[in-house]
């Protein structure tokens, strides 16, 4: 495929992806392209420019967000929320990483595909990022009147005090920086928020006409599109610049002579025990990143000392009983150069040497009596089934795979030969064939013996936050105070200006430049998703009759409302105890191996839900897993052993796990603190809301720290409690299958699952009543934060209202409209949700990373207002709805197709509904909202509240509304 303006620098065709792949080179600007056509429906565009920040004041992260505020060709304030309400997108984002900014894009609608790329490619090239642009997106003082306080406000800025709140953040970005100390990997291009507030807009202007160029860009596509279309459209962006010098050269980091240590602090929570919450980590530098087999060779090994608990560097450091949870992400090869980390959390601070001597301990073991045959062929299966399967999950598999290969091609390795696995993964093998002890070799020079390794320990600072805090309010106070009459005055002035231009409303003219598409382009007609609904007596069988490339996908679930209420908090340990203790028969470094070897993997998920005209809850326990059509027998073995013969007699593993859950679930609170809040909510109006946050919130936790006493006291009544939910469950004639796999292979397959059905125990279903109390809301939630994560909920069929579609519609114009613009733009949270749920009535609005919060309640209250006042035209009306229309027509796998119709099966939602459904989406108009604004009315009048904030937020609240939240001391 040639163009005049492009150099055809390569072609191959690659059997792995079922395309061909063409390398260009631009040939005025020298800008590279690689162009991916095969059939795969679901394309995808990225844009990527090699962005080099100096410092840690935020200018490669904020210069993201603002690209996307308008641009030459669309000159309204935020495109990109243009996009969220009105595409078909299947993603649609942008990423900043530490070396380089990428701008990736996705959808199946062709149309629709073209737009956003050429919104993308106006925006990056031709931005309208004004100092304005940079005060919102950034940061900026905030005087509201004479009288009030300064302060820094921006939407990057908040978001990174987040960040910077998380001790998960602080010890991987301190083992990286502890690995590369002198050069880009040191700066955190995220921006630390005290150094934020240095950046001005010479500054960031030069930054962007410096890296956002051409002559520096590495444009990628990839689907079933025309390519010349692409190449054009392309053109048309690049030949209007002249070619720029480009410096991308990153250095290689110098090799430290011997290991080093560092000590940081993170902010902890004051009046709790830290004793034994420091993290430490060890870190490895490693090789560069452009060899294919050698990104391999590592992996493999990452997948061999740390792939899974069994894995033997794993289960010794948890083994050793210093700490509660693996730390540390292991391999990195997305960098100049990759680097290996690994250590354990929740430690006392003086334990840190004895972590890293079990690390080398263990590895010096490795090398001295070898890895088993097992292990090494457990891992090489895990590796060659996930590449074989290409499963992205959600993630488009073209920018999956863009992902894999852009590190090595913007340092200089050939793209296309990274796109394939065949030769090196052959090339592996032989080498490993050749050489049996690969491994160990590798462990012996790239680990013990090397001598450019860090060892950072990351220890608790309760003073830490109360200092910063006043830190920053003593700068400010500073500034404030040397401020003239007419200084105070511009700040003033300037604080509403950027208010009113954060209220003006873009003017039908710009709007109308926004490709979109029409309603005639979407589908008008649901599409059923294939399902035969197979019952013998008391068992129900699934099977979904698609494409999967001989992998069966098979799920086997048990209704869980056979346990007892009192034992359902064990619910998450216990589905972890079936797969990850071993059984009567072998121990778990055994059974993961076997798990890894002759599967693509078995793992186990709780699902809840009310269905259809029903306000009882439903819920299983539900064990997946996944194996090519010929290895059946062994996946259904190895779930037979695992069902029928668990072992759950060892205390010291099931302590580990523990402890393990309670430490991750300690670890969501800062930083997914939202999840929590919604937990909490959801939890004040339904059985299954309560069950949710029973197994996943902040019941779980509190059942878990006291699980880990009972465990050393009681451990008896702990495994009692384990086999009596083991004998309650598992039960065939209270079971569902779930197969996914073409009809050929479905055939042979059938015979084997009816006679695992089979083997099951077979018993009288007693279903068990749940009673328990459901929550009553108005709770604040004390963890260590800057910032706050505010919920609200209300169930609005309470009000008498009854689920229309256009619900739907109103919520994408809410969560697009009036909550980004008053919680986000103008109020400096990184991010607003409004959730319904159609079929339980629950509302439920969040605000995530937010400097405020009863402002936000505020702005959750005024929803219903803004629907009434807003004037919808049929433009705006459009965008939603065609935005909905693409969330419900969302690009699923076939495994994911399997899952969703299970759901619908089990939920009791038929095509008939949906059909319904996307009748009434597709026929919204304006008055449809007058019903949904009145149920707003209750939300507003009867909802329920929860906050996650730092203590004396919540108290500053209680202050303002005297005895408003219940503070729980959370962390």
């Amino acid at each position: 495929m040639s163009h005049p303006s492009y150099t055809l620098v390569k072609q191959s065709k690659i059997p792995e992806i079922n395309g061909i792949a063409y390398r260009y080179r631009h040939n005025k600007t020298g800008a590279e392209v690689l162009s991916i056509v095969n059939d795969d429906e679901n394309k995808v565009f990225s844009v990527a420019f090699p962005t080099l920040p100096e410092n840690a004041n935020g200018v490669a992260h904020i210069l993201e967000h603002s690209v996307l505020c308008g641009s030459r060709k669309y000159p309204v304030k935020e495109p990109f929320v243009e996009l969220l309400k009105g595409s078909m997108y299947t993603f649609l984002n942008a990423l900043t990483y530490p070396d380089k900014t990428v701008y990736p894009v996705a959808s199946t609608n062709q149309q629709d595909f073209y737009n956003l790329v050429d919104v993308y490619l106006d925006a990056v090239f031709f931005p309208n990022i004004s100092p304005e642009i940079l005060k919102q997106e950034g940061w900026h003082y905030e005087m509201e009147n004479a009288e009030s306080p300064l302060s820094f406000k921006g939407v990057v800025f908040n978001e990174m005090k987040g960040a910077y709140s998380s001790p998960e953040r602080a010890i991987y970005f301190g083992s990286r920086r502890s690995i590369f100390p002198d050069g880009l990997y040191a700066v955190d291009s995220g921006g630390d928020p005290k150094e934020i507030p240095s950046l001005n807009y010479e500054y960031f202007k030069k930054f962007h006409e410096t890296y956002y160029h051409p002559s520096n860009a590495f444009v990628y596509f990839y689907g079933d599109d025309a390519p010349d279309k692409r190449l054009e459209m392309l053109d048309e962006y690049l030949s209007q610049f002249e070619p720029q010098p480009v410096n991308r050269e990153i250095p290689l980091q110098p090799r430290f002579e011997s290991p080093r240590t560092e000590k940081l602090v993170y902010i902890a929570p004051q009046d709790t025990d830290i004793s034994k919450k420091s993290i430490v980590t060890i870190n490895w530098l490693l090789d560069e990143t452009l060899v294919l087999t050698e990104r391999l060779r590592f992996s493999l090994l990452d997948q061999v000392l740390i792939g899974n608990p069994a894995s033997p560097l794993w289960k010794a450091l948890i083994d050793s009983g210093l700490g509660d949870d693996l730390s540390g992400h292991g391999l990195s090869g997305s960098l100049r150069e990759m680097y290996f980390t690994t250590g354990l959390r929740g430690i006392y601070p003086e334990d840190a040497e004895k972590v890293e001597k079990v690390i080398f301990d263990s590895l010096r073991q490795i090398v001295r009596e070898g890895l088993s045959q097992n292990t090494i062929e457990a891992a090489m299966n895990t590796m060659e089934f996930r590449l074989r399967e290409n499963n992205t999950g959600s993630t488009p598999r073209g920018l999956s795979l863009m992902s894999r290969i852009l590190s090595p091609w913007i340092f200089g390795a050939d793209p296309i030969e990274m796109l394939g696995f065949e030769n090196v993964l052959s090339a592996v093998k032989a080498d490993l064939a050749a050489n049996p002890r690969m491994f160990e070799k590798m462990i012996q020079k790239y680990l013990i013996e090397n001598t450019h390794r860090t060892r950072v320990l990351l220890v608790p600072d309760p003073q830490l936050a109360d200092r910063e805090a006043a830190e920053e309010t003593a700068h400010l106070n500073k500034i404030a105070a040397a401020l003239s009459d007419d200084n105070r005055n511009k700040i003033i002035n300037e604080t509403h200006l950027l208010r009113d231009m954060q209220n003006r409303q873009d003017s039908p003219e710009d709007l109308a430049k926004i490709p979109r598409l029409k309603l005639s382009d979407l589908k008008q007609k649901h599409t059923p998703l294939p399902i035969d609904i197979l019952e013998s007596g008391k068992q129900t069988m699934l099977y979904h009759n698609l494409f999967t490339s001989g992998i069966l996908y098979f799920t086997v679930g048990f209704d869980l409302r056979q346990i007892p209420e009192r034992l359902l908090p064990y619910l998450p340990l216990f589905g972890r105890s079936m797969l990850e203790m071993g059984t009567k028969n072998e121990d778990f470094v055994t059974l993961s191996e076997r798990i890894g070897h002759d599967t693509g993997g078995i793992s186990q998920s709780p699902i809840a839900y009310t269905p259809k005209n029903s306000r009882e809850t439903s819920a299983w326990l539900m064990f997946d897993g996944k194996t090519t059509a010929a290895q059946t027998g062994k996946l259904l073995d190895l779930l037979r052993d695992v069902l029928l013969l668990p072992n759950f007699d060892n205390r010291e593993r099931f302590r580990q796990m523990a402890l393990d859950a309670r430490s991750g679930m300690e670890s969501a609170l800062t930083n997914s603190g939202h999840g929590t809040v919604m937990r909490r909510l959801s939890a004040c109006f339904t059985q299954s809301g309560r069950f949710n946050e029973k197994i996943g919130g902040l019941s779980q936790l509190i059942f878990l720290r006291d699980l880990v006493t009972r465990i050393e006291s009681d451990w008896d009544s702990v495994v009692a409690d384990l086999r009596a939910f083991h004998d309650a469950l598992i039960n065939r004639d209270a079971l569902i299958c779930n197969a996914t796999i073409d009809a050929d292979h479905w055939r042979e397959i059938e015979p084997q699952i009816r006679a695992f059905i089979n083997d099951l125990p077979q018993k009288p279903v007693h279903r068990e009543p749940w009673t328990t109390e459901l929550l009553t809301g108005f709770e604040g939630l004390s963890i260590p934060a800057k910032i706050n994560f505010v919920g609200k909920a209300a169930n609005i069929f309470d009000s008498g209202y009854t689920f229309h579609g256009s619900a739907l519609v109103a919520n994408k114009l809410l969560r697009t409209g009036w909550l980004w613009n008053r919680v986000r733009v103008q109020g400096g949270a990184y991010g607003a949700m409004c959730q319904f749920n159609r079929r339980s009535g629950i509302i439920t609005m969040l605000s995530y990373r937010d400097p405020n919060h009863l402002k936000t309640l505020e702005i959750f209250d005024q929803c219903s207002e803004f629907l009434r006042g807003a004037r919808i035209n049929t433009d705006e009306l459009t965008k939603s709805i065609i935005g909905v229309i693409g969330d419900f027509d969302s690009y699923e796998l076939p495994d994911e197709k399997g899952n969703t119709a299970m759901m619908r099966y089990l939920i009791g939602e038929s095509d008939d509904d949906l059909q319904k459904l996307r009748d009434e989406i597709l026929s919204t108009t304006p008055a449809d909202f007058a019903a949904y604004a009145a149920a707003l009315d209750y939300f507003r009048d009867n909802g329920i509240v929860a906050i996650a904030g730092n203590e004396s937020s919540l108290q500053e609240i209680n202050r303002q509304k005297p005895d408003y939240l219940n503070i729980i001391n959370v962390l």
